[in-house]
């Protein structure tokens, strides 16, 4: 409004505009609408976190304790037993248990990565190529180097970063296209399929034991020494999962409003899809491929807490798969004993068959 100063002039004020009841009741519901998905959230994190814990004491005590007394078990999974306590609890299902939920989450992380960057729900690593690049590295050096076996999870990683490189080589034009991509990994992991394949048929019969029992998937045989080296590159991968928030949610939204945001889109695509395939390649590197994980982590997040926030749940999904596989894998009656990666393979085949159907249906509509 204009009103007049001491000289007579005219001054022209400004007031702020007060909200309409209309313009109050949406931001109501909005602000409603977050605390009741900040709420779903919590409750969704600690439901898993629970059911984490549940399956991780199962997985220490199903199968009995032998002669272990139960006052001596809970000291024992901390350490601090002695004798057959400390052997059987501390020595043998701790580092399987732990090393089932480290791998899980990372697999878990991976998966998510690749399906919110790449935009389709069968960019995964497992589906591009990641873990069969993995598998071929620790192959070649199981059945070539037999006496160098504990270079096998960095061969590994490497035969993974070298697929990736590959793939994202071959798939680029103009930025990544999803369906190239897809259909390269698939063409390359097939190719490294062959090549391990060829090796097995060459080998003698104890590398073909080792490679086979590495090449199903399994946490059984694991070691304080595997769960020291996924619980640092869990949390290095977490870690960087934060430092490129902010840009993934952003690229959510689509490259071109992303760019209009000021976020670098094409480095943190190659950045993050780095880091999936590294998350990948250390799990695969310590349990094998364990199949699926990586394909259905993601979409399990996304229902139950939506996309934005799937990526940060996303690990613990895959933590609570593996574990719960393993327990499985161990203890159901007429399966057990199998190697995790069997029961995740049977569970996960039948969603990956059903997601494609899906997507050939939305296609033809």
């Amino acid at each position: 409004m204009t009103t007049l100063t001491g000289a007579g002039t005219p001054r022209t004020t400004t007031t702020a505009a007060v909200p309409s009841g209309a313009a109050e009741r949406t931001l109501g519901r909005l602000r409603a609408a977050r605390r009741a998905r900040a709420v779903r959230t919590a409750t969704v994190t600690g439901v898993l976190a629970a059911l984490l814990l549940a399956l991780t004491a199962a997985s220490v005590l199903l199968g009995g304790v032998g002669e272990v007394a139960p006052r001596e078990v809970l000291p024992a999974m901390f350490g601090q037993g002695a004798g057959l306590a400390d052997y059987l609890i501390f020595q043998l299902r701790m580092p399987r248990a732990l090393t089932a939920v480290l791998a899980g989450a990372l697999f878990g992380l991976a998966g998510a990565l690749y399906q919110r960057l790449v935009r389709n729900p069968l960019a995964t690593p497992d589906i591009v190529g990641v873990s069969a690049g993995a598998g071929a590295g620790a192959v070649t050096v199981m059945v070539l180097a037999p006496s160098f076996l504990a270079a096998a999870p960095l061969a590994a990683v490497l035969g993974s970063f070298v697929l990736v490189g590959a793939v994202h080589a071959l798939s680029w034009h103009r930025g990544i296209d999803t369906y190239r991509l897809v259909l390269v990994g698939i063409g390359l992991g097939a190719v490294c399929a062959a090549y391990t394949n060829y090796l097995l048929a060459m080998a003698d019969q104890s590398s073909i034991a080792v490679a086979m029992r590495w090449l199903v998937g399994t946490v059984n045989g694991a070691d304080w020494d595997g769960v020291g080296t996924l619980a640092v590159g869990l949390a290095c991968c977490l870690v960087l999962t934060a430092v490129l928030h902010r840009a993934l949610m952003t690229m959510a939204l689509g490259d071109p409003t992303a760019t209009g945001l000021g976020t670098k889109v094409g480095r943190t695509r190659v950045l993050a899809l780095l880091l999936g395939a590294a998350a990948a390649a250390l799990a695969t590197s310590v349990v094998g491929p364990i199949a699926f994980v990586s394909l259905v982590s993601g979409p399990i997040a996304v229902r139950l807490v939506g996309g934005d926030r799937s990526v940060a749940l996303s690990p613990l999904v895959g933590a609570v798969l593996v574990i719960g596989a393993d327990v499985l894998a161990r203890n159901a009656p007429l399966i057990s004993p199998v190697p995790t990666g069997v029961l995740t393979a049977l569970l996960g085949a039948p969603y990956f068959v059903w997601l494609i159907l899906r997507r050939r249906q939305g296609a033809e509509s």
